[in-house]
């Protein structure tokens, strides 16, 4: 549900301007309504929203580096958002310097390695002495053993294909020998590992330095994101402001929730403000402040993927959360999976799991988890396993499941279509009656003639197959839902207007609603096909497991068969999992969304506030 909105003018005088907005910001209940062209083109509120974009993510990679059961010291000074992230990126940058310099050694030990523990000191003696080593390398292929002979040249090794050797001169006598020359590092392989030892005990220091600056400053970063935010927003209400009467009166609009009204009332009147609240208009476009119950709570998530509504439109969630759930639990379609899926969202919401793409969604996972369950043992899947075959499940249970036919065709597969059907019939009634509510009967006539065409079609189909109505009476009937949709459609859709103009206009939305309404019936089959395909892909990884696993058993078959059964369910799972919320969504943006006119252009209730 949508919260009803009272818009509110305020006329400030200006010396009292500030200490009214101090106030306004304490309460925390108005939504400033905001004047783009003057904020957007704000240089310093600019270089403020870039601040709190830098501590935003600054705050991120500091929590990273906090160790795990820490607890940041609380705030003591007030440093500067500024100072504190450079103070980080210095430590950072020294830590990546030192893994740098890590990787380098480490290059130059897997070049030097084949060389040995050789001395630089003997090599150097052996020049003074006017003998010079030479290091080479060249592809094993190229390699001429007569170098052995006229050079002097031994082999220290071979590796990839390549040979590596030296060369023993008069330094009078320098060889030109067609290989590649190698310069020695003056620290042997040795030496290396030395050295990358000592590489890394500092970086584990450093590491270990930025972990208790995390401890130390985490807080502060924190506050410093908080009154950039508060800066932030003061800035962008003060640009809001419309100034009148030679800079003498403020003018600001906004927001309040209908149920915030009294408190703000209160602090106008004490404060001796000026103020006028009145409903506000479609042209207004209030910001939205949904009011959902703990269960449609959840999904609003999803809503926010598509686009808020417009204040006066319909909150789409309390909808679309049970068929979402519904829809989910029908794609996935085995309650061995819904098991699964129950503890990943337990563990997610008691941060036993912490993956970020999943942050605050533990809820409604455990929730979807619950759907296929249920759902998935209705339909007689149980990690891949038909239920309804199987001898150790009671038949009282088997009584239950969705099993069988109708007219030749699965079950499921008509439900499925079926579910479709009343979906896209219920997004037709709320269509209908919110169209009607915004924009008045007169402009959507055609819609109730369309909702009266299709859904008491349907009802009188329904009637007539049981035999509640007789053919008599289902003919009358028909025809008087002929008549007054046709008249509905084609004469009477946009009153005022040529009705040579109207009957065009009712021909070509004929015309749409007969190829998009088949269409849209027809992609709820998708319910259907994913959880017949995700069961289908279950049983074939324990047909495979169990063809390992023989009619002989050892421990090794017994090995692989579990390494079957778990990679197998856990890869099916994900790949379910993934098409689930995919379809589903599909069907409640595309199907669901367009027949129920969900224009999804809104913008939430931001109060102005000390916590925003």
């Amino acid at each position: 549900m949508i919260t009803q909105m009272k818009k509110y003018t305020f006329l400030v005088f200006h010396r009292e301007y500030e200490e009214f907005l101090r106030r306004l910001r304490d309460l925390g209940v108005v939504h400033v309504s905001e004047k783009t062209e003057g904020i957007t083109s704000d240089e310093q509120l600019m270089l403020k929203q870039q601040m709190a974009d830098r501590l935003t993510a600054t705050i991120a990679r500091v929590e990273q580096n906090l160790p795990e059961g820490a607890t940041p010291l609380e705030a003591t000074s007030g440093s500067q958002g500024g100072e504190l992230i450079a103070q980080f990126e210095q430590l950072v940058n020294e830590k990546q310097a030192l893994v740098q310099s890590q990787e380098e050694l480490l290059r130059e030990l897997n070049k030097m390695s084949v060389w040995g523990n050789y001395s630089t000191e003997k090599l150097q003696a052996l020049a003074d002495a006017g003998y010079v080593v030479q290091f080479y390398s060249c592809p094993q292929s190229q390699y001429d053993e007569s170098w052995e002979e006229l050079y002097n040249a031994f082999v220290v090794g071979k590796a990839d294909k390549t040979v590596y050797f030296v060369t023993i001169c008069r330094s009078d006598e320098m060889y030109e020998i067609d290989a590649q020359e190698v310069h020695l590092n003056e620290h042997n392989s040795v030496q290396l590992k030395s050295d990358i030892d000592a590489v890394h005990a500092l970086e584990v220091a450093k590491q270990a330095q930025i972990e208790a600056w995390a401890i130390a400053h985490l807080d502060e970063l924190r506050q410093a994101l908080q009154n950039t935010k508060q800066a932030v927003d003061w800035s962008r209400v003060t640009l809001s402001t419309e100034t009148l009467a030679d800079s003498s009166l403020k003018l600001l609009e906004g927001y309040c929730p209908i149920e915030n009204c009294d408190a703000l009332n209160s602090m106008l009147n004490n404060a001796h403000i000026y103020y006028v609240a009145v409903d506000p208009t479609e042209e207004d476009n209030a910001p939205v402040k949904l009011r959902n119950n703990w269960f449609t709570r959840m999904f609003e998530v999803l809503t926010g993927m598509y686009g808020w509504p417009v204040y006066g439109e319909f909150d789409p969630t309390p909808i679309l959360a049970p068929f979402f759930l519904l829809f989910f639990a029908m794609c996935m379609g085995d309650a061995g999976y819904g098991i699964l899926l129950i503890l990943f969202g337990i563990l997610t919401s008691k941060k036993k799991i912490n993956i970020s793409m999943f942050e605050g969604l533990g809820p409604i996972i455990t929730t979807l988890g619950v759907g296929t369950l249920v759902i998935g043992f209705f339909l007689g899947t149980f990690f891949g396993i038909d239920l309804y075959t199987a001898s150790w499940v009671p038949d009282v249970l088997k009584s239950v499941m969705i099993k069988g036919s109708v007219m030749g065709y699965d079950i499921q597969m008509v439900l499925a279509i079926c579910i479709g059907v009343f979906h896209i019939c219920l997004a037709m009634i709320v269509k209908a009656i919110c169209y009607t509510k915004r924009f008045g009967l007169k402009k959507n006539i055609a819609t109730w003639g369309w909702l009266l065409l299709i859904l008491g079609g349907l009802v009188t189909a329904i009637f007539t197959v049981t035999e509640v109505f007789s053919p008599q009476i289902t003919k009358w009937v028909l025809i008087v839902i002929g008549a007054v949709s046709a008249l509905a459609i084609y004469v009477f859709n946009t009153p005022g207007r040529n009705p040579l103009i109207n009957i065009g206009a009712g021909l070509w939305d004929t015309y749409n609603m007969a190829t998009g309404i088949l269409g849209d019936v027809l992609s709820y089959i998708r319910l259907y096909a994913l959880g017949l395909a995700g069961g289908m892909l279950g049983a074939a990884f324990n047909s495979l497991g169990l063809m390992v696993l023989g009619d002989t058993p050892s421990v090794l078959t017994w090995v692989f068969f579990i390494l079957i059964l778990i990679v197998g369910h856990l890869l099916n799972l994900c790949m379910s999992a993934l098409g689930a919320f995919v379809h589903p969504l599909r069907l409640s943006f595309v199907e669901y969304f367009k027949n129920s006119g969900y224009e999804g252009k809104g913008h939430l209730y931001k109060p102005f506030s000390v916590n925003s």
